[in-house]
């Protein structure tokens, strides 16, 4: 049987760290085991019994020496998508006797190039956000974060040594718009402008946040996937969008997918800034048809703009699949209502 994917991004939130968005390992003081750029990865690392490297055991994961000198050990993330950070996620998977006893996080909000020494990295102005806690070992460590400022850069600091399998920094996108020209289309519902999943009826098969990724999926599991219906009803996703906008283009793309997409889908959209998860979800909530129940092929991508129905300063979309399978990307383009300079 399918499990949840325990390493997905809760619930409106994007991981703002990961290598699919742009996220990298830049700098670490040390990385003698296991290279720092493991940390972004997908997934929460694997484990295989007879691998080694010369310098020793292979681990998938950020792994520095038994430090015999005071210190500790850090390494600096630069964040894919600027952002407020709620969540991070220190997962020490698989890391049992060599696993870190305590860490901490500090973040930075940097417009400027980023330096590429120690001491450069020392002498800027980190913000602790996360203070020394403790970690268990082959746990996927959960803290939440209270600061409301956003941020470009992460320190990850541990100590005093050890390994760590990968690090999730959830939060929100905030995209610069100041550079947007007036009437310029964008995709409000891509996660680098905003855009952030915040409901489906299921997703055995494959996470709900995978719809809204950059560029195209790389194959079957890299989109939205539900359980096969045997009952009455069809299956559905909510997407906030990034900005309230005038929807003109919408993209549903079934890449990949062919014995298993949805027979027909359709496209409601409604204009309900603040409105939370359980009124969206709610059935007295006043949802429009933006695109009537559609013929769907496989392995194909889907572009409607005729057929769509306009719904001014549109906040939230809501694709209908019926009766299930999956879809690969979901592209909504439009002008955006009212663009805030951050």
């Amino acid at each position: 049987m399918a499990t949840p994917d325990s390493s997905a991004a809760p619930a409106g939130l994007v991981d703002l760290a990961a290598e699919r968005v742009g996220g990298r390992a830049l700098l670490a003081n040390d990385e003698f085991f296991a290279e720092k750029e493991n940390l972004l990865k997908p997934g929460r690392g694997i484990f295989i019994a007879d691998k080694y490297t010369d310098r020793g055991k292979w681990m998938d994961g950020w792994e520095t020496r038994r430090r015999r000198t005071p210190g500790h050990d850090w390494c600096v993330v630069q964040l894919g998508l600027r952002g407020i950070i709620k969540q991070v996620d220190i997962d020490t998977n698989y890391f049992l006797g060599n696993h870190p006893p305590f860490a901490s996080l500090d973040a930075l909000c940097l417009t400027t190039g980023f330096p590429d020494d120690a001491s450069g990295v020392e002498s800027l102005s980190w913000t602790p956000i996360l203070e020394k806690s403790p970690l268990d070992p082959g746990s996927q460590n959960l803290f939440a974060i209270t600061s409301d400022q956003n941020w470009t850069h992460a320190r990850l600091n541990i100590f005093p040594d050890g390994g760590v399998a990968r690090l999730r920094i959830y939060g929100v996108v905030v995209r610069d718009w100041s550079k947007l020209k007036p009437g310029e289309l964008v995709d409000l519902a891509a996660v680098e402008n905003g855009g952030v999943p915040l409901a489906c009826s299921d997703m055995f098969f494959s996470s709900m946040n995978n719809l809204i990724m950059p560029g195209r999926s790389e194959n079957m599991g890299d989109g939205w996937e539900t359980k096969r219906r045997r009952g009455p009803g069809h299956d559905w996703i909510i997407v906030k969008l990034g900005l309230p906008g005038a929807i003109q283009k919408i993209e549903v793309d079934t890449n990949h997918f062919k014995g298993n997409y949805p027979d027909t889908c359709s496209i409601e959209g409604c204009a309900a800034p603040g409105a939370s998860t359980d009124e969206l979800t709610n059935p007295g909530t006043g949802w429009s048809e933006i695109l009537p129940m559609t013929k769907l092929q496989a392995h194909t991508r889907h572009f409607f703009e005729k057929e769509l129905s306009s719904i001014n300063d549109c906040t939230h979309v809501r694709l209908n699949i019926y009766p299930d399978g999956g879809v690969s990307r979901l592209r909504v383009w439009g002008t955006p209502s009212a663009p805030v300079a951050q």
